[in-house]
């Protein structure tokens, strides 16, 4: 419905007819109500893309500080710095360095780990699932700047225990949940022998632990070849838990 309409008790699709109920009083006073409205939502789409964009933009250069002087050495300053605003700027979007610790790994592992719970959700086959885990950990996290930030949980954690419990309760523990109801289900099926699996999700993450202490370390001595040792891995362990 035309924006005018309301006011005159018809509808105006007639481009003419609408200039001229403008330029009668009415209409230069519905005008000048509607413009600032139009306006001010404008303004405050405006404000709030520009400031979710210095938000991303800070979290994009905490991980970049974090990963090259870890969570202790780094500083809000050089993280401002990186980012290009103020160090002001942090504080108006973050209470202190854990919290935007924290809200890097919410927001930088929160989407891969929906994606992972849908995955363990589905009713596919065991074999399918695997194949669909294996490519969103090598693309979304291994062959991301995500593995800087498992890197930094095995390297910090023990030092900072409330960051530790932290990522677990934001994605490991998520995770292990979801592969426990499928693998239950999978159980149910005859698709694997025993509930080893169940007792231990942990031999599941096995080779991405692996994979990221490997490629921190080792990686420009021996590059691995991910993918094919995560099928490896997966290939043996599910054939030793297959039903005889």
């Amino acid at each position: 419905m035309d924006v005018f309409e309301g006011k005159i008790g018809l509808k105006m699709t007639d481009q003419s007819v609408i200039m001229k109920y403008m330029r009668t009083p009415i209409g230069k006073r519905t005008a000048a109500k509607v413009a600032p409205r139009a306006n001010t939502a404008s303004q405050q789409s405006a404000r709030a893309a520009k400031a979710a964009a210095r938000r991303n933009a800070i979290l994009d250069a905490a991980l970049d500080e974090f990963s090259a002087r870890g969570f202790a050495a780094a500083r809000l300053d050089d993280v401002a710095e990186r980012a290009g605003v103020a160090k002001g700027t942090i504080y108006l979007h973050f209470k202190d360095k854990e919290s935007l610790f924290q809200d890097l790994i919410r927001s930088r592992m929160g989407p891969v780990v929906g994606t992972l719970e849908a995955v363990f959700a589905a009713d596919i086959p065991l074999h399918a699932l695997v194949d669909q885990a294996i490519e969103i950990f090598v693309r979304e996290v291994y062959g991301t700047q995500r593995k800087q930030l498992v890197r930094l949980i095995i390297s910090e954690g023990p030092r900072f225990p409330a960051i530790a419990e932290f990522y677990y309760r934001e994605v490991l523990s998520r995770i292990i949940k979801a592969a426990r109801g499928f693998l239950r289900r999978a159980l149910d099926r005859g698709e694997i022998a025993d509930d080893t699996l169940i007792r231990f999700p942990q031999l599941l993450g096995a080779p991405a632990v692996i994979a990221i202490v490997w490629n921190g370390l080792f990686e420009r001595f021996e590059p691995l070849d991910v993918r094919a040792m995560m099928h490896a891995h997966f290939g043996r362990l599910l054939a030793a838990r297959r039903p005889a």
